[in-house]
Protein backbone atom coordinates (compact mmCIF):
# COMPACT_ATOMS: atom_id res chain seq x y z
CA UNK A 1 0.00 0.00 0.00
CA UNK A 2 1.09 3.37 -0.58
CA UNK A 3 2.86 5.41 2.10
CA UNK A 4 -0.09 8.54 1.76
CA UNK A 5 -0.19 11.84 3.88
CA UNK A 6 -3.50 12.91 2.86
CA UNK A 7 -4.79 15.77 5.27
CA UNK A 8 -2.03 15.59 7.40
CA UNK A 9 0.25 18.68 8.48
CA UNK A 10 4.09 18.60 8.32
CA UNK A 11 6.73 21.17 10.14
CA UNK A 12 9.75 20.10 8.32
CA UNK A 13 13.14 23.04 9.73
CA UNK A 14 15.44 23.14 7.48
CA UNK A 15 13.92 22.72 4.74
CA UNK A 16 15.63 25.56 2.50
CA UNK A 17 18.02 22.67 1.16
CA UNK A 18 19.62 19.48 1.28
CA UNK A 19 17.89 16.81 3.55
CA UNK A 20 15.16 19.40 4.88
CA UNK A 21 14.38 20.48 1.32
CA UNK A 22 13.88 16.50 0.25
CA UNK A 23 11.72 15.79 2.99
CA UNK A 24 9.93 18.43 2.47
CA UNK A 25 9.38 18.15 -1.37
CA UNK A 26 8.41 13.78 -0.51
CA UNK A 27 5.84 14.92 2.17
CA UNK A 28 4.02 16.99 -0.03
CA UNK A 29 3.85 14.93 -2.97
CA UNK A 30 2.37 12.11 -0.55
CA UNK A 31 -0.25 14.42 -0.04
CA UNK A 32 1.22 16.29 3.29
CA UNK A 33 0.59 20.37 3.59
CA UNK A 34 4.28 21.02 4.39
CA UNK A 35 5.56 24.22 7.18
CA UNK A 36 8.79 25.22 5.10
CA UNK A 37 11.19 26.39 7.67
CA UNK A 38 14.69 27.44 6.99
CA UNK A 39 16.52 30.36 8.75
CA UNK A 40 18.41 30.72 5.40
CA UNK A 41 22.10 31.55 6.93
CA UNK A 42 25.06 30.32 5.92
CA UNK A 43 26.33 27.04 7.47
CA UNK A 44 28.17 28.17 10.50
CA UNK A 45 24.45 29.43 11.34
CA UNK A 46 25.66 33.27 10.34
CA UNK A 47 23.21 35.75 8.13
CA UNK A 48 19.30 34.90 7.30
CA UNK A 49 16.73 34.84 4.63
CA UNK A 50 13.22 33.72 3.60
CA UNK A 51 14.40 33.41 -0.09
CA UNK A 52 15.83 29.44 0.33
CA UNK A 53 12.02 28.21 1.98
CA UNK A 54 10.36 30.43 -0.23
CA UNK A 55 12.41 28.85 -3.46
CA UNK A 56 10.97 25.30 -1.76
CA UNK A 57 7.47 26.16 -1.33
CA UNK A 58 7.59 27.08 -4.78
CA UNK A 59 8.49 23.80 -5.82
CA UNK A 60 5.62 22.27 -3.59
CA UNK A 61 2.94 24.72 -5.10
CA UNK A 62 4.09 24.04 -8.85
CA UNK A 63 3.63 20.02 -8.52
CA UNK A 64 0.25 20.96 -6.52
CA UNK A 65 0.96 20.83 -3.38
CA UNK A 66 0.62 23.47 -0.50
CA UNK A 67 3.31 24.73 1.56
CA UNK A 68 3.86 27.93 3.27
CA UNK A 69 7.61 29.38 4.01
CA UNK A 70 8.97 30.75 7.31
CA UNK A 71 12.56 31.84 8.04
CA UNK A 72 12.83 31.71 11.71
CA UNK A 73 15.44 30.31 14.01
CA UNK A 74 14.65 27.46 15.92
CA UNK A 75 16.75 28.79 18.86
CA UNK A 76 13.86 31.72 19.07
CA UNK A 77 10.96 29.78 21.00
CA UNK A 78 8.54 32.74 20.38
CA UNK A 79 9.27 32.92 16.78
CA UNK A 80 9.00 28.40 16.38
CA UNK A 81 5.44 29.25 18.42
CA UNK A 82 4.15 31.41 16.13
CA UNK A 83 4.79 30.08 13.17
CA UNK A 84 3.17 26.95 14.86
CA UNK A 85 0.47 28.97 15.69
CA UNK A 86 0.08 29.88 12.10
CA UNK A 87 0.10 26.98 10.96
CA UNK A 88 -2.62 25.93 13.20
CA UNK A 89 -4.94 28.93 12.48
CA UNK A 90 -4.41 28.10 8.48
CA UNK A 91 -4.61 23.99 8.65
CA UNK A 92 -5.97 23.16 12.21
CA UNK A 93 -3.53 20.53 13.18
CA UNK A 94 -0.16 19.35 13.04
CA UNK A 95 0.88 15.54 12.51
CA UNK A 96 4.73 15.47 11.68
CA UNK A 97 7.48 17.41 12.60
CA UNK A 98 10.61 16.56 11.12
CA UNK A 99 13.63 18.21 13.36
CA UNK A 100 16.49 18.86 10.72
CA UNK A 101 17.81 22.41 11.18
CA UNK A 102 21.51 22.55 11.92
CA UNK A 103 24.79 24.39 11.93
CA UNK A 104 28.77 23.46 11.71
CA UNK A 105 31.09 25.14 13.66
CA UNK A 106 33.73 22.49 13.46
CA UNK A 107 37.09 22.95 15.30
CA UNK A 108 39.39 19.92 17.44
CA UNK A 109 38.13 21.06 21.30
CA UNK A 110 41.40 22.32 22.18
CA UNK A 111 40.97 25.32 19.12
CA UNK A 112 37.37 25.58 19.89
CA UNK A 113 35.83 28.50 21.53
CA UNK A 114 32.89 27.72 24.27
CA UNK A 115 30.61 30.11 22.08
CA UNK A 116 30.87 27.72 19.13
CA UNK A 117 30.55 24.60 21.45
CA UNK A 118 27.31 26.74 22.61
CA UNK A 119 25.84 27.99 19.88
CA UNK A 120 25.40 24.22 17.92
CA UNK A 121 24.19 22.62 20.92
CA UNK A 122 21.75 25.59 20.94
CA UNK A 123 20.64 24.69 17.49
CA UNK A 124 20.78 21.12 16.99
CA UNK A 125 19.33 20.27 20.76
CA UNK A 126 17.31 23.78 21.63
CA UNK A 127 16.42 24.00 18.21
CA UNK A 128 14.88 20.67 18.54
CA UNK A 129 13.13 21.44 22.14
CA UNK A 130 11.73 24.44 20.94
CA UNK A 131 9.85 22.85 18.00
CA UNK A 132 8.43 19.98 20.15
CA UNK A 133 7.48 21.52 23.03
CA UNK A 134 5.48 24.04 20.60
CA UNK A 135 3.53 21.05 18.49
CA UNK A 136 3.90 18.61 22.26
CA UNK A 137 0.37 19.73 23.37
CA UNK A 138 -0.81 20.13 19.46
CA UNK A 139 -0.40 16.39 19.20
CA UNK A 140 -1.31 15.32 22.73
CA UNK A 141 -4.89 17.21 22.12
CA UNK A 142 -5.27 15.12 18.97
CA UNK A 143 -3.90 12.00 20.26
CA UNK A 144 -1.36 11.70 17.23
CA UNK A 145 1.90 12.46 16.57
CA UNK A 146 5.14 11.55 14.62
CA UNK A 147 8.47 13.42 15.70
CA UNK A 148 11.88 12.69 14.02
CA UNK A 149 15.30 14.52 15.46
CA UNK A 150 18.32 14.24 13.08
CA UNK A 151 21.41 13.05 15.18
CA UNK A 152 24.16 11.77 13.07
CA UNK A 153 27.06 8.96 13.52
CA UNK A 154 29.53 11.84 14.72
CA UNK A 155 27.29 11.60 17.72
CA UNK A 156 26.20 8.09 17.95
CA UNK A 157 30.11 7.34 17.68
CA UNK A 158 32.24 10.44 17.67
CA UNK A 159 34.08 11.91 14.72
CA UNK A 160 37.28 14.38 15.07
CA UNK A 161 36.63 17.61 15.21
CA UNK A 162 33.04 17.50 16.26
CA UNK A 163 32.63 17.85 20.08
CA UNK A 164 30.44 20.44 19.96
CA UNK A 165 27.90 18.36 16.96
CA UNK A 166 28.32 15.04 18.16
CA UNK A 167 27.45 16.01 21.92
CA UNK A 168 24.47 17.94 20.41
CA UNK A 169 23.53 15.09 18.31
CA UNK A 170 23.92 12.37 20.77
CA UNK A 171 21.61 14.52 23.09
CA UNK A 172 18.91 14.47 20.59
CA UNK A 173 18.93 10.64 21.33
CA UNK A 174 18.18 10.63 24.83
CA UNK A 175 15.57 12.98 24.11
CA UNK A 176 13.73 10.99 21.69
CA UNK A 177 14.50 7.93 24.18
CA UNK A 178 12.09 9.67 27.02
CA UNK A 179 9.69 11.51 24.76
CA UNK A 180 9.19 8.32 23.50
CA UNK A 181 7.75 6.89 26.95
CA UNK A 182 6.11 9.93 28.13
CA UNK A 183 3.99 10.06 24.04
CA UNK A 184 3.31 6.55 24.24
CA UNK A 185 -0.69 6.86 25.52
CA UNK A 186 -1.25 9.57 23.13
CA UNK A 187 0.44 7.74 19.89
CA UNK A 188 3.02 10.42 19.79
CA UNK A 189 5.90 8.01 18.25
CA UNK A 190 9.25 9.56 18.22
CA UNK A 191 12.54 8.10 16.57
CA UNK A 192 15.96 9.86 15.23
CA UNK A 193 17.04 9.30 11.86
CA UNK A 194 20.95 9.52 11.24
CA UNK A 195 21.61 10.42 7.95
CA UNK A 196 24.98 10.06 5.60
CA UNK A 197 23.84 12.16 2.40
CA UNK A 198 26.15 15.17 0.68
CA UNK A 199 24.52 18.74 1.53
CA UNK A 200 26.35 21.11 1.85
CA UNK A 201 27.02 20.31 5.36
CA UNK A 202 29.49 17.36 4.46
CA UNK A 203 31.38 19.74 1.88
CA UNK A 204 34.17 19.80 3.27
CA UNK A 205 34.72 15.81 3.02
CA UNK A 206 35.19 16.31 -0.63
CA UNK A 207 36.87 12.92 -1.96
CA UNK A 208 36.56 11.31 1.05
CA UNK A 209 33.12 10.39 -0.20
CA UNK A 210 31.62 9.11 -3.13
CA UNK A 211 28.96 12.45 -3.77
CA UNK A 212 27.51 10.33 -6.33
CA UNK A 213 26.02 8.49 -4.44
CA UNK A 214 25.14 9.74 -1.25
CA UNK A 215 21.92 11.95 -2.88
CA UNK A 216 20.08 13.06 0.26
CA UNK A 217 17.33 11.88 -1.97
CA UNK A 218 18.48 8.37 -1.18
CA UNK A 219 17.81 9.17 3.27
CA UNK A 220 14.41 10.68 2.63
CA UNK A 221 12.22 7.35 2.12
CA UNK A 222 13.50 5.89 5.99
CA UNK A 223 12.39 9.61 7.27
CA UNK A 224 9.07 9.29 5.34
CA UNK A 225 8.55 5.43 6.76
CA UNK A 226 9.86 7.38 10.57
CA UNK A 227 6.85 9.63 10.23
CA UNK A 228 4.60 7.07 8.66
CA UNK A 229 1.31 6.22 10.70
CA UNK A 230 2.54 2.64 10.61
CA UNK A 231 5.99 4.27 12.22
CA UNK A 232 7.50 2.54 15.20
CA UNK A 233 8.93 4.65 18.17
CA UNK A 234 12.47 5.11 19.58
CA UNK A 235 14.12 4.19 16.42
CA UNK A 236 17.39 5.11 15.61
CA UNK A 237 17.41 4.30 11.71
CA UNK A 238 20.49 5.18 10.26
CA UNK A 239 20.35 5.62 6.30
CA UNK A 240 22.43 6.74 3.15
CA UNK A 241 23.25 5.73 -0.50
CA UNK A 242 20.31 3.58 -0.18
CA UNK A 243 21.30 1.77 2.82
CA UNK A 244 19.27 1.59 5.60
CA UNK A 245 20.62 0.58 9.22
CA UNK A 246 19.27 0.49 12.76
CA UNK A 247 21.61 1.40 15.76
CA UNK A 248 20.87 0.47 19.39
CA UNK A 249 22.09 1.75 22.84
CA UNK A 250 22.79 -1.66 24.62
CA UNK A 251 23.26 -2.70 28.41
CA UNK A 252 25.47 -5.43 28.60
CA UNK A 253 24.73 -8.00 31.28
CA UNK A 254 28.09 -7.34 33.53
CA UNK A 255 29.04 -8.67 36.68
CA UNK A 256 29.14 -8.41 40.25
CA UNK A 257 31.63 -6.53 42.20
CA UNK A 258 32.39 -5.43 45.90
CA UNK A 259 35.23 -5.44 48.58
CA UNK A 260 38.03 -2.99 49.35
CA UNK A 261 39.91 -4.11 46.04
CA UNK A 262 36.64 -3.54 44.07
CA UNK A 263 38.74 -1.01 41.67
CA UNK A 264 41.31 -3.63 41.12
CA UNK A 265 38.33 -6.26 40.30
CA UNK A 266 36.72 -3.74 38.21
CA UNK A 267 39.94 -3.53 36.15
CA UNK A 268 40.28 -7.12 36.42
CA UNK A 269 37.10 -8.21 35.01
CA UNK A 270 36.64 -5.55 32.38
CA UNK A 271 36.35 -8.01 29.36
CA UNK A 272 33.44 -10.11 31.57
CA UNK A 273 31.86 -6.77 31.95
CA UNK A 274 32.19 -5.58 28.54
CA UNK A 275 31.43 -9.02 27.19
CA UNK A 276 27.97 -9.12 24.85
CA UNK A 277 26.70 -12.07 25.33
CA UNK A 278 23.42 -11.48 26.64
CA UNK A 279 23.44 -7.81 25.73
CA UNK A 280 19.44 -6.20 26.10
CA UNK A 281 18.02 -2.67 24.58
CA UNK A 282 16.57 -1.33 28.10
CA UNK A 283 13.11 -0.27 27.67
CA UNK A 284 13.92 2.31 29.86
CA UNK A 285 16.63 3.97 32.19
CA UNK A 286 15.61 1.66 35.43
CA UNK A 287 16.76 -1.63 33.65
CA UNK A 288 20.13 -0.66 34.78
CA UNK A 289 19.43 -0.51 38.54
CA UNK A 290 16.61 -4.04 37.69
CA UNK A 291 20.08 -5.74 36.77
CA UNK A 292 22.38 -4.44 39.10
CA UNK A 293 20.23 -5.59 41.87
CA UNK A 294 19.60 -8.66 40.61
CA UNK A 295 23.14 -9.28 40.68
CA UNK A 296 23.48 -8.19 43.98
CA UNK A 297 20.70 -10.49 45.49
CA UNK A 298 22.17 -13.16 43.78
CA UNK A 299 25.15 -12.80 45.43
CA UNK A 300 24.00 -12.34 48.53
CA UNK A 301 21.91 -15.47 47.64
CA UNK A 302 18.37 -14.06 47.03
Amino acid sequence: MTMRFDGQVAVVTGAGGGLGREHALALAARGAKVVVNDLGGARDGSGGSATAAESVVAEIEAAGGEAMANAASVTDYAAVQAVVDQAMAKWGRIDILVNNAGVLRDKTFAKMEIEDFRFVVDVHLMGAVNCTKAVWEIMRGQNYGRIVMTTSSSGLYGNFGQSNYGAAKMALVGLMQTLSIEGAKNDIRVNCLAPTAHTRMTEDLGAALPLEALSPALVTPGLLYLVSKDAPSRAILAAGAGGFERAYVTLTQGDFVTGDDAPEQVAARFDAISDRSGEIVPDMGAAQGMIELTKAQKAHGG
